[in-house]
């Protein structure tokens, strides 16, 4: 198909091209910015007029069960998600060769965003044995992690991360020691002490990141640390990349908004993983971001089903819907942070694919076609019934933000366009 992007202003943030131009899309490829190839004749036209039009987005944390996952490219396409990565923590588990392939195919039949799985580092995420890393790397899996599910024995963890780095394999690990954060649900300060709930210390996320970032010097293995929460981290990390540890990071767009106090009184849509942390930890998350010690910011998509949420805060199920919110959120933060557009941008387009090594995030000629069109000067109201993802879960629902994602084209196939 050839597709014909009239009218936009076209900005691809990796080289700082910024300019109102024509673009040309053919098999699957970008063939042309500004002047039309010799004898073009378009199957589509897609007029960009007062947009921006930018490499597709690109979301390095996206949990999904193999029953909606049909939703949630749906949800990523609308959102102008273009690349995701999936969590092995599916139903059932990625560790399996065979399963990894049956994700891969199902997703590559929607013609629509990019799935890129993370294998389980250990079988069943049980941090006893190891995967079969070889096989999952071959089936395709671009890296190895935990998700959420912290390894408890050292030793099982370094021999992962030696086994990983003998075979160039990356490691991503969300730093959290099971002893230190058990029972918990919100960080633990004052306002967790006020509500009456179990607390998560710092303490538990600086620990553990000391200790992976540790086990990667020794091992060489390359570490990607998911969802940094506290400043002690981001400084930790500053550190380990100017001593030359191979580390790369991400932070959910949540709390680089949001901080305990959001809590309120006890809404179950704010307890996420890892909890929310201080105004002193977002600010640090923020300046970790613009300066970028922390590589990519990413939605840390967590569908889950009203019952799940609809529980005294305590016992709720952690996580927040975000494929639909990110861009929004991320042109609010540059907003208020006063950042240009072109850098707040490349955080979640070639920034994030440069962390995962991920072929995307860019718009040149000769390139995959990966694009998302967005109004940046039009709001929106985020409703539930708005929210294409089968989770409604989410901490922004009835805020007004800005960013409208007018089409989103994702290997040279219209994957969304919106109605009106």
């Amino acid at each position: 198909m050839k597709i014909a992007i009239r009218k936009g202003r076209v900005v691809d943030p990796a080289t700082s091209f910024d300019k109102q131009a024509d673009l040309f899309i053919a098999a699957g490829k970008i063939v042309s910015i500004g002047a039309a190839p010799t004898d073009w004749h378009s199957n589509r036209e897609i007029n960009a007029d007062g947009c921006i039009v930018a490499p597709g987005l690109v979301d390095l944390a996206v949990h999904v069960k193999r029953g909606t996952l049909a939703t949630e490219v749906a949800a990523a396409s609308a959102g102008g998600i273009t690349s995701m990565v999936c969590s092995p923590d599916t139903d059932p588990v990625l560790d399996e060769p065979g399963l990894v392939d049956m994700l891969r195919l199902r997703a590559q039949s929607f013609h629509a965003t990019h799935l890129y799985p993370l294998g389980a580092l250990t079988r069943a995420l049980a941090g006893a044995q190891l995967a079969e890393l070889s096989k999952l790397a071959q089936a395709g899996c671009i890296a190895f992690s935990q998700a959420d599910c912290a390894i408890a024995d050292t030793q099982v963890l370094m021999r992962a991360m030696q086994y990983a780095a003998t075979f160039g394999y990356a490691v991503w690990l969300q730093p959290e020691d099971l002893h230190l954060a058990r029972n918990g649900v919100a960080h633990e300060g004052e306002v967790a002490s006020r509500l009456g709930l179990a607390g998560i210390p710092s303490s538990a996320e600086v620990v553990a990141l000391a200790t992976h970032l540790e086990l990667a010097r020794v091992t060489g293995a390359r570490l990607h640390v998911c969802r940094v929460s506290t400043a002690d981290s981001v400084a930790m990390i500053r550190d380990a990349k100017a001593r030359g540890i191979a580390v790369t990071a991400d932070v959910s767009i949540n709390h680089l908004h949001l901080i305990d106090i959001d809590i309120g009184h006890y809404d179950s849509n704010f307890r996420l993983s890892p909890p929310l942390r201080t105004a002193r930890d977002r600010d640090a998350l923020r300046s970790g971001v613009i300066d970028g010690t922390i590589d990519a910011v990413v939605s840390d998509h967590t569908p889950r089903p009203d019952d799940a949420k609809q529980l005294p805060f305590a016992e709720a199920a952690p996580g927040a819907s975000g494929l639909e919110v990110l861009l929004s959120l991320v042109l609010r933060l540059a907003e208020t942070s006063r950042v240009p557009l072109t850098d707040a941008l490349g955080w979640i387009t070639h920034r994030a694919a440069a962390a995962a090594g991920l072929p995307a995030g860019r718009i040149a000629a000769d390139l995959p076609a990966d694009i998302c069109v967005f109004d940046a000067g039009a709001y929106r109201l985020i409703t539930r019934a708005g929210l294409r993802s089968a989770g409604k879960n989410s901490p922004f629902v009835g805020y007004e933000l800005p960013g409208v994602v007018r089409a989103t084209i994702a290997g040279g196939h219209v994957a969304y366009e919106a109605t009106a």
